[in-house]
């Protein structure tokens, strides 16, 4: 037994890479008109989203800026482009970020839908392509962000607008 051989395997399992999007469903008891006003207009987007130089159309480059949050190696600012847009239907954007423009840490899309409905409009949001354990916890601090806080301000943003 003393020259004998040893084999050492070495055995690899290719991880699942973690994934999550979030699909996330409003009803409003207004036309798709009104919804989209509040979606489309760059002054109404900054008092419910972020502040932004967004323009509703297709192929525009954006960003929403925010407080940087240096521990979150995120410089505030979200860079984005319309990839798709279709007038009271549809808007869909990419949504990436990093420490830096040069240094993308989450490369996302987010899509709003608006579907007519009796006595108003459901407004479906999609936020689509969490990839890795990063940016799949991110996922839930955004959903969690999306269904508190600015499903409220939406809300409060698309009634004063009603009522003005």
């Amino acid at each position: 037994m003393r020259n004998q051989k040893v084999t050492y395997v070495c055995v690899t399992k290719k991880l699942r890479i973690m994934h999550r999007d979030i699909v996330i469903k409003w009803f409003y008891p207004n036309p798709p008109g009104e919804v989209w006003e509040c979606l489309t207009n760059p002054a109404l987007l900054g008092e419910w989203f972020m502040k932004n130089d967004f323009k509703p159309a297709l192929g525009h480059k954006f960003r929403f800026i925010e407080k940087p949050k240096p521990a979150f190696k995120w410089d505030g600012i979200v860079y984005c482009e319309v990839v798709e847009f279709v007038p009271l239907k549809k808007l869909a954007y990419t949504w990436r970020s990093g420490p830096d423009e040069n240094t993308v840490t989450m490369d996302t899309i987010v899509s709003w839908t608006l579907e007519p409905k009796e006595n108003g409009t459901e407004l479906i949001l999609e936020h689509k392509g969490f990839t890795g354990a990063k940016n799949y916890l991110v996922s839930f601090m955004l959903e969690s962000g999306w269904k508190k806080h600015v499903a409220k301000r939406f809300a409060n943003v698309l009634q004063r607008i009603v009522n003005e």
